[in-house]
């Protein structure tokens, strides 16, 4: 997930200097709800990962 949101985020940059803002918007748009869901899923394995084992 974090890697979708490089990609838009450097897609976003790269047409905001082109000058095609509904491009740039779009992805930015984008980067933001991946990079937030991919938070919200590390967070979550973070504290509902694996546990402990006991034998």
């Amino acid at each position: 997930m974090f890697r979708w949101a490089i990609i838009f985020a450097v897609v976003a940059l790269i047409a905001a200097l082109l000058g095609f803002g509904g491009v740039a918007g779009l992805s930015a748009d984008l980067a933001k709800i991946f990079l937030v869901v991919a938070a919200v899923i590390l967070v979550v394995g973070f504290f509902f990962g694996r546990g402990s084992r006991v034998p």
